[in-house]
């Protein structure tokens, strides 16, 4: 059974991998099946609109239909990344998914039923947005060196909320605290609309949320932004400095999605597929539409984006550890 599983698997990898041949990236008229996009977040949200953005040109690109299909629930998506892991490793099931579902939650929860180094091969980074440091305006801070002053004068006086236990904005203020040598609160929602809701009325005093959800409100006043966490500043807020700037190197994470397939996708399927995205985030049309959303088209190769995803985990890894962070 095992023996004929595999060969079905095998064949089903080479008659797609001949549809796409080598040449331009779009698939053979005869392959007729939809590839299918899990995004393990409920439709709306700030991921599934990115995603649709990118299957809609995606799916003229290769010539045939891309779907976009919602599996919310688990660690940072992860009932999407299973079901992924589990699938065929023939090209038409792939996974669209920030860094929880990889590097994140994998960190903190043991238990997810994949191994995020082994269950999948990468395709590529997709898009990136900065993440900014923002505080209730009444916190009498206006710098990151504040901040830490006041933290430190107010030992456990400060609440950070974040957008759920163990996602990436929690665990970036925990490594914040390990640096600063600093005690703070931490405050997990259901998400980033009650996050965001704690903060502009004061009921924490600080969280760091990528622009796509925070510029707004900063440029509204209503909370207001300590640093933006790159090495670089970002275009959106000129006067903000960078955490490097601030004197905190370590606390350099863009907020990214990415697209990885099942493990054992032949290689040939995976640059076609590397191949469909760059020609999509290419378009100007497609760029324009992910910059409304504060969002910057980025596309890498297979091999830069896997070496994201085990650096960003092994950092995460050693922060929980370093944090005594432990599933709540």
């Amino acid at each position: 059974m095992v023996g004929t599983s595999r060969r079905r698997l095998l064949a089903q990898a080479t008659t797609l991998a001949a549809g796409i041949g080598l040449g331009p990236p779009h698939v053979s008229a005869q392959t007729t099946r939809p590839i299918r996009v899990l995004v393990g977040f409920a439709a709306g949200g700030g991921n599934d609109v990115i995603a649709r953005i990118v299957a809609e040109k995606m799916g003229a690109s290769l010539g045939q239909t891309v779907v976009i299909e919602n599996r919310g629930g688990g660690a940072g998506g992860s009932v999407g990344a299973k079901v992924v892991a589990s699938a065929d490793p023939d090209g038409y099931t792939i996974l669209l998914t920030p860094g929880g579902s990889l590097t994140t939650g994998p960190a903190v929860h043991k238990n997810l039923g994949y191994d995020p180094l082994k269950a999948f091969v990468p395709v590529g980074l997709v898009m990136e947005t900065p993440q900014v440091v923002s505080v209730y305006p009444d916190l009498p801070v206006k710098t990151m060196a504040e901040l830490v002053a006041y933290a430190k004068a107010n030992p456990g006086k400060i609440s950070f909320g974040s957008q759920g236990f163990g996602v990436g904005p929690h665990l970036m203020l925990e490594l914040f605290k390990l640096e600063a040598g600093i005690k703070m609160t931490h405050v997990p929602y259901r998400g980033t609309a009650p996050m965001l809701t704690a903060l502009l009325t004061g009921e924490v005093q600080l969280a760091i949320d990528p622009t796509t959800t925070s510029l707004t409100h900063i440029q509204l006043g209503k909370i207001r932004a300590l640093a933006v966490a790159s090495a670089t500043r970002t275009p959106a807020l000129p006067d903000v400095p960078t955490t490097v700037e601030a004197g905190y190197p370590k606390l350099v994470s863009p907020f990214w999605l990415g697209v990885v397939a099942p493990a054992g996708t032949p290689p040939a399927i995976v640059a076609k597929l590397n191949a469909a995205f760059r020609e999509t985030l290419a378009a100007p049309e497609t760029r324009d539409r992910l910059a409304n959303f504060g969002a910057e088209a980025k596309i890498g190769t297979p091999e830069a984006f896997g070496k994201l995803i085990a650096d960003e985990l092994a950092l995460w890894q050693g922060v929980v550890r370093d944090a005594n962070i432990t599933v709540e």
